[in-house]
């Protein structure tokens, strides 16, 4: 597995056990924890942190984002799993050096975590979610590039 899916993996775990316990434990202690479990010696670390401390610090912007790409699923009726791949997404995309992470490939790691981690159709619903959000994003980029 590539460092940099298996890094999203271990967020994602480490988001997922945040997530189910009401975000009470601290989140940095189950990242710290989840390395040692799921990624010993892995070595670009520094990518996990900033995407852990970066959902967590814009988690609330991440889900008025996610709830406005999918009206019809409220928060917290999207599976915990599915929830946490798409505040990894939507890291990504908004926040993310795109030269380091181009959106395609935020989006698609994305969908592979969903296929790896949740049910049957995940994958499509993360790639519906992301799709329409980076479509919103790339609207003025396209706009500046036709004048």
């Amino acid at each position: 597995m590539a460092s940099r899916h298996l890094s999203r993996s271990i967020v994602l775990q480490s988001l997922y056990e945040w997530d189910f316990y009401n975000k009470k434990p601290n989140l940095r202690d189950i990242v710290e924890r989840d390395i040692k479990d799921f990624g010993p010696g892995l070595e670009e670390l520094s990518f996990i942190y900033r995407l852990s401390e970066g959902i967590e610090k814009h988690i609330n912007e991440l889900d008025k984002i996610i709830e406005k790409a999918a009206p019809e699923w409220p928060i917290a009726q999207i599976s915990m799993i599915d929830r946490n791949v798409l505040r990894i997404g939507l890291f990504e995309l908004l926040y993310e050096d795109k030269k380091e992470v181009p959106p395609k490939v935020a989006i698609n790691e994305s969908i592979e975590l969903a296929k790896t981690f949740s049910g049957p159709t995940s994958g499509k619903f993360i790639n519906g979610v992301l799709g329409t959000v980076y479509k919103q994003i790339d609207l003025p980029a396209q706009a500046e590039n036709k004048e």
